[in-house]
């Protein structure tokens, strides 16, 4: 119990972590250091995440060396390997007892390590692989069961969740730092003065982005005679190099200004349009050229010459250069023609509201729902995503009080929080149940100059989750009470039953023999619930077989018929063909008949209780519909929970048996109630 708190405390340790901290590297070692001494107990763990050339490369791994190698310094070539090949196709975990037997684990690493058995899992999330992870132990086999890797797995999904966070922040933190990149230039030309300064603020942007190794030039048109000449800038390069660099690429120079298309050229030496020879002086490697524009108006070629080799991503760095010289371009422009003032300013608007259009395209592209008010409590903006009750939209609400548009919430959690954040100028975060609808949100609000804003996450799913949870252990601890304590009563309840039983034999004890009989039936009864109490623990179900769910169901009908007979009430079944289903017939005949029986008590005399079976998508459904008065809100959370029930002799087992069977069978239990009567929905999944 106590290895099992750690790991839930471990589990809730490192989910919080994925949610607070922006560092990959410690998620994954917390993830390596839960699955290696709390699950398997393995002493070497390896996660190996893809390259660009697709191959996998070690990024974190315990311990940090092996027989002196270092997990950084480990590549995995799919084309090679056939257990990563197998993996990417799969995705599946895969698990090898005795790596003698088996070739699919690559034979250099088996021996190198000394590997008897090994457990490897693709990370994924949604169809998206991540990468992998490899356990085993040093020299020795592990031996794992089925609940050991479905744990590991667990513990995986969380480190691939954290890779997709980390993917996701790493895209964001991108182009948060173009826009600040391009925000910034666009700061320091609208300060600009001269041309000299604002091809400077070109080419030092350029070289930000694309690195110190590189020569920049620009090579305009000459206003009077049309004619390309380099661009001599301010500082880094001398006009010897920007000669050079116009001379030796003036082809290529006059093709993009032809064509007003980027051109890249990743190898010069392999480009049949540059004697490369030329260019051994400077170790130019790589060369880009980009046209100059403002306005339709070519005004020349901005020509990078890089003297390293092509640099990660050159796709975005091209785009991101493209941008800055696109950006550029118009200033110098209007830098050229001073009299043109109005073009200046037209152009900077322009600019403006394209920012402004990327700000509100990511607030729209969030996820939950997103709205601003002023200190007037008037709504202000409204994302798309955002959930308005009663089929109002945006533009119903916009510049309206929420207090007025939306009564209901007055003296709500929600009116509270928000006037907290509004009065006191501070951020705040809470959860609350929608008064429009059965939906559960986490609400996080903060104050700006204007008023606040709120950001809105449905959680519905998640506290069903945590319900569930809840519930899930609170049968683990009745199965661990059942399993202790069977023992140690039956067997002296057996004692006692005997000897009661003994005492009714005698004669002089013959007027004393009602007693014993209650106290026998007494005794029954509290066998039976630790009967019960057993069937909650027991959480693997023998005897599984193909059955007919409709045949347990016919077998039990005259049982039910009778009980429903000497209650003055009626039993309907009504069964469709529906596929075998891997079945224990006794379980499932408990399971029929502790829900019927709760229907038949629900109901007043001569109402009907309907048993039905039928195929839903992937599902075989049982239902049983009652007529009796529904389930009160009250009573439908605690539906389920050990010792809790609504009869005067019950046990508030038996429904806690019914969903053990049903989890046994992979099953799962639906309740719909009204005023009208209950429907128990049992949900078989398909073979």
């Amino acid at each position: 119990m106590v290895r099992e708190q750690t790991g839930y405390s471990r589990l809730a340790h490192i989910t919080k972590i994925i949610n607070t901290t922006l560092n990959l590297q410690e998620v994954l070692e917390h993830v390596m250091k839960a699955i290696s001494e709390e699950i398997v107990q393995c002493n070497v763990v390896g996660i190996f995440l893809p390259q660009e050339d697709g191959t996998f490369k070690g990024f974190a791994g315990k311990p940090e060396t092996i027989n002196g190698v270092t997990i950084d310094t480990l590549i995995i070539d799919p084309k090679k390997d056939l257990l990563v090949k197998e993996l990417i196709e799969s995705k599946k975990a895969i698990y090898i007892p005795d790596t003698s037997k088996d070739d699919r684990p690559n034979p250099k690493a088996v021996n190198a390590f000394k590997i008897k058995s090994l457990l490897a899992l693709p990370i994924s999330f949604e169809q998206e692989l991540f990468g992998f992870i490899f356990l085993f132990n040093y020299g020795a086999p592990m031996n794992l069961t089925g609940l050991a890797i479905k744990s590991v797995e667990a513990y995986v999904n969380i480190a691939a969740i954290a890779i997709q966070n980390a993917k996701h922040l790493k895209q964001k933190e991108d182009l948060l730092a173009e826009n600040q990149l391009m925000l910034g230039m666009l700061r320091d030309l609208t300060r600009c003065s001269s041309m000299g300064e604002c091809l400077d603020i070109c080419y030092s942007y350029l070289a930000r982005i694309l690195g110190s190794h590189t020569i920049i030039n620009a090579c305009l048109f000459d206003s009077q005679d049309r004619n390309i000449n380099p661009v001599i800038p301010s500082h880094k390069e001398t006009e010897v190099n920007c000669s050079c660099v116009k001379q030796r690429f003036e082809g290529i120079i006059q093709d993009v200004i032809r064509t007003n298309k980027t051109i890249y050229i990743p190898d010069i030496i392999k480009d049949e349009r540059i004697h490369s020879e030329s260019c051994q002086g400077f170790c130019i490697k790589s060369l880009l050229v980009i046209p100059f524009v403002s306005l339709g108006e070519v005004l020349g070629a901005i020509v990078v010459a890089n003297r390293e080799h092509k640099p990660e991503n050159i796709d975005r760095f091209i785009q991101l250069a493209q941008s800055i010289v696109d950006a550029t371009a118009p200033v110098f422009s209007n830098l050229r023609h001073l009299g043109r003032l109005e073009e200046i300013v037209e152009e900077r608007t322009k600019e403006l509201a394209k920012a402004n259009e990327k700000v509100v395209s990511i607030i729209e592209g969030m996820t939950g729902g997103f709205f601003a008010l002023g200190q007037d409590w008037k709504f202000t903006y409204i994302n798309q995503h955002q959930f308005l009750p009663r089929n109002k939209t945006a533009k119903n609400v916009l510049g309206k009080n929420i207090w007025e548009v939306f009564p209901e919430i007055v003296g709500t959690v929600m009116y509270r929080e928000l006037h907290r954040a509004m009065s006191e100028r501070l951020a705040v975060q809470f959860e609350l149940c929608s008064v429009f609808e059965e939906r559960w949100y986490e609400i996080v609000a903060y104050p700006y100059e204007d008023g606040i804003c709120c950001l809105f996450k449905n959680i519905t799913e998640k506290k069903k989750f945590e319900s569930e949870f809840k519930r899930l252990s609170s049968l683990d601890l009745i199965g661990q009470m059942a399993a202790g304590i069977s023992h140690e009563i039956r067997n002296p309840m057996a004692t006692v039953r005997g000897f009661l039983q003994l005492l009714k034999l005698d004669n002089d004890l013959g007027k004393q023999e009602h007693y014993f009989d209650i106290m026998i039936e007494e005794l029954d009864r509290a066998n039976s619930i630790i009967t019960e109490f057993l069937s909650m623990g027991n959480t693997k179900t023998s005897d599984m077989k193909l059955r007919d769910l409709n045949a347990i169901i016919f077998d039990m009908t005259p049982l039910m018929e009778v009980d429903a007979v000497t209650q003055n009430k009626m039993i309907e079944v009504q069964t469709e063909d529906v596929p075998p289903l891997l079945l224990n017939h006794n379980e499932i005949r408990q399971l029929v008949m502790n829900i019927y029986k709760n229907g038949l008590e629900a109901m007043e005399e001569g109402e009907t209780l309907l048993i039905r079976t039928y195929k839903e998508d992937n599902s075989v459904v049982l239902a049983v519909r009652d007529q009796g008065k529904g389930i009160s809100s009250e009573v439908m959370e605690k539906l389920g929970t050990p010792f809790f029930t609504t009869k005067d002799n019950g046990t508030g087992l038996g429904l806690g048996v019914c969903y053990a069977i049903a989890a046994r069978h992979s099953a799962k239990i639906e309740i719909e109630t009204d005023e009208g009567g209950t429907t128990f929905f049992v949900k078989f999944n398909r073979i």
